[in-house]
């Protein structure tokens, strides 16, 4: 099934994969662009006996890398794609029955594992590019490590990369780091720093027509996103080449006829889809705005965007090396050194920078409600991973337990943010309309302009794809409708009419936290937050009483409605019911209870009074959650701790007869025994005041509780006839007393039937001797103790039989 060899330098290495693969299950895989591990790698895994007929799933970071390493390596096969290798993408898919190795988007492994998280079909994973850090590579990774451990042992796993922490991807994936050559050529580096005011396109513009005149070859510009590529293509309309635009939203045939050699000399546009995993053929120039567009959470929308950020040197040396795949280059910076120098060295995770939400979704959908249960590159940070809870929550995506609910299930199959997931999923019969808003909202705005011109309504824009709008960008517009489309597909929802009048109902689903009620003047507005916001006051929407808004220019204090849409007071209460009407809740202030009255509009608070709250079967189990989570709340006496360890003592010797006690144990099961001595409280100072011996001791009961006392004494008896207190807390009970005290006897105290740890101290309470052997101490190690301690503490007495003194 392995076709000849293709002469690519990781030709070379294929047998160490193979063999790491086969031995370890895992490995990591360095090697340069252009050696070929994306379409030779999966091939020649084809014959290993661990696949059994399962499929070698390959990810791509990128759709149209997914199509064209699929397209490359059937070319190889000598076979059309569907046969022996196959691609599935978000919106398109090339397979059949007897695929055995797939390319897939990084999003399609996550659905699949969700759905089936033993990847029955599958024999090993390849995450290609894995640098890139994407949101769904670290979910996909650390999901099928999760995977590995629990379902498949035998699942094989390969990560892949260019430039990588080799070193910390082998430890994370247990595999061993095989590292390839490939052919490179000197690439001579050219800087031409761009204007620092101004757009950027006809400087670009004036360099590739430089390049044209001294270089030969293709060139490749890298543009940070559409808009950009369509500027610069218009700049370049009377040049002697073919000018190819190449980005992931452009018909396929375009993006084909990018990437395949030309008919004369041909200059593409690209964003950063061309850095890695695709090769373009011919290039031997490069042309770098040293831009690029990477999502970032944005505090304006609630949700991550993406935001135009200057590269790493990682990446510049990425798209400077396609300069030099097939001879010597050329690479337009266009930065100076100085800048290039102050530029981060590597790509910042995007788990770390975006909105965390969606991932969550996805890992709960998954089966997994707590990222610290996987193993990552990076751990989500903390309070990105609160937020995420909270918002899904509030979205009604999972419950308190951050359990999926119905919604939720259905939120998880959209590829949209939750927050438009939920709009869509919960849209009932208006769910065409809502499709089309959650494109809009998605997308660029359609309406050009100055920003501060534009109006604010969503509903007009909602109307421009529609009916036409002469404001609205065209091209934008069937772009949004054919994502709409693609929406309502998955979701089961039949194009109909559109109601604009349902536009800020649907968008309140979305975005419920971000109700706006007018106060004062017209344009002014209090969100749901508390915060002010406000719209011109010549915009349409500034009379009205409600707005939701779905974009604010991120101030903390009275923030600009760039995106909005209103709803009147009947939709409020009906989308707001419980939140309008008079709510009582008991909460902590401070160490008491309070049960606190408001009536509010969402988080508007009318009206607010409070009193101390009254005992019930409500406080008591606040109070014991609080015992729960702070284990200082409770007054554990001396006496309670010692109870606790001597019942730990009798459950060791008899684990049937008597409860496994601790104290962190009966903290966290306070309402099990505690919950009858605090049935009034209500503050802690009164949690304290309870006798915690004493509860302890009525849990067990009577009879119990003196067999504790009988079994497990607090203090014994010594032959000098003092009591001395026993210790019980290690793991056998032990009593410490000066050695004199045992003078008259050979006999070992014993509790419960087992003989104690003696501590045999000296005239000044130090170790002398540690044994549970009295007579044998005595006819053994003590002449040696008694010489020692006759010389130190002459005036003593230190018999040479001291068990008949």
């Amino acid at each position: 099934m392995n076709p000849p060899d293709t002469g690519l330098p990781v030709e070379a290495s294929v047998a160490e994969v193979r063999t790491a693969l086969a031995d370890q299950g895992a490995a990591v895989l360095v090697a340069p662009p252009g050696s070929g591990k994306t379409t030779v790698v999966p091939l020649r895994l084809l014959d290993e006996e661990w696949r059994q007929g399962r499929k070698i799933v390959v990810l791509e970071p990128r759709r149209l890398a997914t199509r064209a390493a699929a397209r490359r390596m059937a070319t190889l096969l000598g076979e059309s794609l569907g046969q022996t290798v196959g691609y599935v993408t978000r919106t398109d898919r090339e397979t059949g029955p007897d695929i055995a190795i797939e390319v897939v988007t990084e999003g399609v492994l996550t659905r699949r594992l969700q759905t089936d998280p033993g990847l029955t079909d599958t024999a090993a994973v390849i995450f290609d590019e894995i640098h890139e850090r994407n949101l769904q590579t670290d979910l996909g990774l650390a999901l099928a490590l999760h995977t590995r451990g629990l379902f498949r042992p035998d699942l094989r796993l390969l990560a892949m990369s260019a430039t990588v922490d080799a070193a910390r991807i082998s430890a994370v994936v247990a595999g061993p780091v095989i590292e390839s050559d490939a052919r490179t050529y000197p690439v001579d580096m050219r800087w031409r720093p761009a204007p620092r005011h101004g757009h950027i396109e006809p400087h670009v513009a004036t360099v590739i027509r430089e390049a044209l005149r001294t270089d030969e070859g293709d060139i490749l510009c890298f543009l940070p996103g559409m808009a950009q590529i369509d500027r610069v293509s218009r700049h370049l309309d009377d040049v002697d080449a073919e000018v190819h635009r190449l980005h992931g939203s452009l018909p396929l045939d375009d993006q084909d006829r990018a990437i395949s050699p030309g008919r004369q000399r041909k200059v593409v546009l690209s964003t950063d889809i061309a850095e890695s995993s695709l090769t373009v053929e011919g290039v031997s120039v490069v042309v770098d705005s040293g831009l690029a567009r990477s999502p970032r959470f944005d505090a304006r929308t609630g949700m991550s965007r993406l935001t135009t950020i200057g590269i790493s040197k990682a990446s510049a040396d990425q798209r400077a090396g396609r300069a030099g795949r097939l001879g010597p280059g050329v690479a337009y910076r266009l930065w100076s050194k100085m800048e290039h120098a102050a530029r981060k060295t590597d790509i910042e995770p995007e788990i770390l920078t975006v909105d965390l939400a969606g991932f969550f979704l996805d890992m709960v959908h998954f089966g997994v409600d707590d990222p610290k249960t996987l193993i990552w590159l990076d751990p989500p940070p903390a309070r990105a991973v609160s937020e995420a809870v909270d918002l899904l929550v509030s979205l009604g995506a999972i419950d308190a337990d951050r359990r999926l609910t119905n919604t939720g299930r259905a939120m998880a199959r959209l590829p949209l943010h939750p927050r438009l997931a939920r709009m869509v999923a919960d849209a009932g019969t208006h769910g065409w309309t809502a499709c089309l808003v959650a494109a809009l909202v998605d997308d660029r705005d359609l309406f050009g302009g100055p920003l501060d011109e534009r109006p604010v309504d969503l509903a007009l824009r909602v109307r421009a794809v529609v009916d036409g709008d002469h404001r609205a960008d065209r091209r934008g517009a069937e772009r949004v409708l054919r994502t709409a489309q693609d929406l309502a597909s998955r979701a089961r929802i039949d194009e109909s009419d559109v109601n604009i009048d349902r536009v800020g109902p649907l968008l309140a689903l979305a975005f419920p936290d971000r109700l706006a009620i007018r106060r004062g003047s017209p344009g002014r507005f209090q969100l749901r937050l508390g915060a002010t916001a406000w719209v011109p006051s010549t915009d349409p929407l500034a009379p009205e009483a409600f707005l939701v808004a779905a974009d604010l220019d991120g101030k903390r204090k009275d923030a600009r409605i760039r995106l909005a849409a209103g709803i009147d007071a009947d939709e409020v209460v009906f989308a707001f019911a419980d939140e309008i009407d008079e709510r009582t809740e008991v909460v902590w202030e401070s160490d008491r209870l309070v049960e606190r009255t408001e009536r509010k509009l969402g988080g508007i608070v009318l009206e607010s009074f409070e009193r101390r709250a009254r005992p019930d079967d409500r406080t008591r189990a606040m109070v014991l959650d609080r015992i729960r989570s702070d284990p200082n709340v409770l007054v554990w006496v001396t006496a309670a701790v010692a109870f606790v360890e001597r019942v730990a003592f009798l459950h060791r010797s008899e684990p049937g007869s008597w409860p496994d006690w601790t104290v962190e144990s009966l903290t966290r099961d306070a309402g099990s025994w505690l919950e009858g001595w605090i049935t009034a409280a209500t503050s802690l100072d009164e949690v304290r005041q309870a006798d915690v011996l004493a509860a302890l001791r009525n849990s067990l009961g009577h009879d119990a509780a003196r067999r504790v006392d009988q079994e497990a004494p607090t203090t014994v008896k010594l032959p000098s006839g003092r009591d001395v207190k026993v210790d019980y807390s290690g793991e056998r009970p032990s009593i410490a007393a000066r050695v004199q005290e045992f003078y008259g006897s050979d006999v070992t105290p014993q509790v419960g039937g087992r003989r104690l740890v003696l501590e045999l101290l000296s005239p000044a309470q130090r170790p002398v001797q540690i044994t549970d052997d009295l007579a044998g101490f005595w006819k053994g190690s003590w002449a040696e103790v008694r010489k020692e301690m006759a010389g130190r503490y002459p005036k003593h007495n230190w018999p040479e039989n001291p068990a008949e003194t």
